[in-house]
């Protein structure tokens, strides 16, 4: 299958809801070669479908509180390639693959344009789609997530804790480290620990390391501030992982971008997803959300002139 660019009025319907609203219907879909483990949660058929990119190593399940929170919204997830019920790929694959192999399947499931969500990982493939298929993505959420390797990073000991998949794989690892990675609720609540690492299997060795290597000097700080999409950026206050000065950053330099912190640790949209659900669905429904035209000098200007204040601003403050 290939893509372009080309998209008309009568694509962007997309399919009618076939299934009952809020049941979950799973699929396994073939894109040139490779088979997907494929969740989609039927809504109620206004607007396009949320396409929704997971954490590093998480099976679609672990989504799923957030998915059965969504009131009318559609979405689609997926396993990544060597991850859950999606066979490992033959070769390792870098952002621009994945962010294809998606739209691909979007196309396939009978949609030309979706809104598009990423956590934490995901949210790296989540900006190249926006990126390489700006036609097709509609509006962007980004929740817990960074601009690459350029981030700021977490803490050495947390990085460390997250070189390896062993917390998919260990139960006990998993509830004796997720209060020092995830931070805010499961900090406090040893009950949510449990009942997350009881969603979570099928993170294999090889493909773990393909996501970790696909990541690998991928950046999208020189491109952030072409991306038209309006943005809805979702940070945790306290987050080990991801710290929240990444938020800003990315909300500094995206142009049609706002800026939401949460009250929680780095998987907020699992420990609140009523809450996350309903600033995400109240994102995508407001119509006066329009996109502005931007470039780089003004985005540039508009961040100095935040870092720098006026002279009348000075003397205020004296």
């Amino acid at each position: 299958m290939s893509l372009t660019e080309d998209v008309t009025s009568a694509d962007k319907a997309g399919p009618a809801a076939a299934a009952q609203r809020g049941t979950i219907e799973t699929r396994q879909v073939t894109i040139d070669g490779q088979m997907l483990q494929v969740a989609i949660r039927h809504g109620d058929g206004n607007g396009p479908p949320l396409l929704l990119f997971n954490g590093i190593g998480a099976n679609w399940e672990l989504a799923k509180p957030f998915l059965d929170a969504l009131t009318g919204t559609s979405a689609i997830i997926f396993d990544v390639p060597g991850v859950g019920g999606s066979p490992r790929p033959a070769w390792p694959y870098r952002p621009s693959t994945l962010a294809r192999l998606a739209a691909e399947l979007v196309a396939a499931l009978g949609y030309a344009v979706v809104d598009v969500a990423g956590v934490s990982w995901g949210g790296g493939i989540a900006q190249q789609f926006a990126h390489q298929f700006p036609k097709r993505c509609r509006r962007l959420v980004l929740a817990a997530t960074a601009p690459g390797f350029t981030m700021v990073p977490a803490s050495p000991s947390v990085l460390w804790k997250m070189a390896t998949p062993r917390r998919y794989t260990d139960k006990g690892y998993m509830k004796s480290i997720a209060a020092d990675i995830y931070g805010g609720a499961f900090r406090d609540d040893p009950s949510l620990i449990g009942r997350h690492a009881a969603a979570m299997h099928g993170a294999r060795s090889a493909g773990y390391f393909y996501q970790l290597l696909a990541m690998t000097g991928w950046t999208s700080l020189p491109w952030l501030w072409s991306l038209p999409q309006p943005t809805l950026i979702l940070m945790g206050g306290d987050d080990p992982l991801v710290p929240p000065i990444n938020g800003h950053i990315m909300a500094s330099l995206i142009p049609n971008a706002e800026l939401q912190l949460i009250d929680d640790g780095h998987l907020f949209m699992v420990t609140r997803p009523a809450e996350t659900a309903r600033l995400i669905e109240a994102f995508l429904a407001d119509e006066s959300r329009q996109v502005a035209p931007s470039t780089l000098l003004s985005r540039t200007t508009s961040y100095l002139r935040d870092l720098v204040p006026t002279s009348g601003e000075r003397r205020q403050k004296s």
